[in-house]
């Protein structure tokens, strides 16, 4: 994308009503003005479903467009990605879709404790070199995060091609005594897979698909005493 692209769209998205950019410096001194206030700002008291790496905000936008009674935000530091899921939901008339520019490690300063029902982590960079595991998406202190922003029991939904960050995922879970609702290594081939993890597909899934990767799925939640042995 060429810079006079990216410039316009950091400015649309400063005009959206349904984006939210706040600073780094506010995240750290805890002013985030909207943690523990998103029933406020989306005027009901509905359920908050997060997407972590929304990237285009594809899959955050089409979940909204199926569940009106869901609130969804997609979270990403990438403004200029999501700035087309921002603008389609606009577009759309979805008043139940917000996008939060920001980096994941401080997503426990953009949500209370207990504030999210579900988490969607959607093919994420799966950091294969083990000197960048710290980045990975599913690592401990991710999961530390996720448990603290989580209601009781809230789920946590990772669709990816890799296979690799799929099995890594279920070592970590294992190591924290998790069994996973649902573990799948190629889910379009699963009869019983749920609508919203085969209706939704993004553009560069489609690519996958085509080329005949497999998608894998994971489902699971922390019980109330889950912690990294």
């Amino acid at each position: 994308m060429g810079s006079k692209n990216k410039l316009k769209r950091f400015k649309e998205n400063e005009a959206f009503e349904n984006v939210i950019q706040p600073s780094r410096a506010d995240l750290l001194s805890k002013s985030f003005a909207h943690k523990g206030g998103w029933s406020t700002f989306f005027k009901n008291d509905n359920p908050i479903v997060v997407e972590l790496g929304c990237g285009k905000g594809e899959y955050t936008v089409g979940l909204a467009r199926k569940n009106s009674n869901i609130n969804y935000i997609g979270i990403d530091i990438k403004g200029a990605r999501f700035w087309r899921g921002a603008k389609t939901a606009l577009k759309e008339g979805l008043q139940n879709v917000a996008f939060v520019r920001t980096q994941i490690e401080l997503i426990e300063a953009v949500f209370a404790k207990g504030e999210v029902a579900e988490i969607w982590i959607t093919f994420p960079d799966p950091q294969y070199k083990f000197r960048r595991k710290h980045h990975r998406l599913t690592n401990p202190t991710f999961l530390r995060s996720y448990q603290q922003i989580l209601q009781p029991e809230g789920v946590v939904h990772l669709k990816t091609d890799a296979a690799f960050l799929h099995g890594y995922t279920l070592g970590v879970l294992d190591g924290w005594d998790i069994k996973p609702q649902m573990a799948h290594h190629d889910i379009y081939g699963y009869v019983h897979a749920p609508a919203d993890v085969i209706g939704i597909q993004t553009f560069y899934e489609q690519q996958y698909r085509a080329k005949g990767i497999p998608i894998t799925y994971l489902k699971f939640s922390f019980p109330t005493d889950a912690t990294a042995k």
